[in-house]
């Protein structure tokens, strides 16, 4: 199952499932944190609902999600990641980053590729290092 996670207009986050046609999970709440706890608790509750009423539930509830982040809910979420660093490592603006994190602007697909490109980057580095 998809999962989306975005940042509303008031400040909240919600996350809900865009991949199953005909079933509507939300969850939602003051952080990234809160929303996905909250999803998980719709999806235990719709399971619930379900064999209480003698209805099999959709398997997809039974599916790990897959966890789709708008860029303001990514860094609220991963707050261990600098996001002036970050956009130095990517080369894209600092501010212009930021504004992306506060929520609001306009990212082009382009752009957003370069960030998750970005991420996916460096977490291959991260998974090649060894302390020593």
């Amino acid at each position: 199952m998809n999962v989306a996670i975005e940042k509303q207009k008031d400040g909240s986050y919600i996350a809900y499932n865009t991949d199953e046609e005909g079933l509507s999970i939300i969850g939602s709440g003051d952080t990234v944190r809160e929303a996905k706890d909250d999803f998980f608790n719709s999806v235990q509750e719709t399971k619930s609902a379900c064999e209480e009423a003698g209805i099999v539930p959709p398997a997809a509830l039974d599916e790990e999600p897959t966890f789709r982040f708008d860029v303001s809910s990514l860094f609220e979420y991963y707050n261990m990641i600098n996001v002036s660093a970050f956009a130095r490592y990517l080369g894209i603006n600092e501010a212009l980053l930021r504004q992306y994190k506060k929520g609001g602007t306009y990212i082009s697909e382009s752009q957003m590729k370069r960030i998750e490109d970005g991420i996916h980057a460096l977490g291959h580095e991260f998974t090649q290092l060894r302390l020593v």
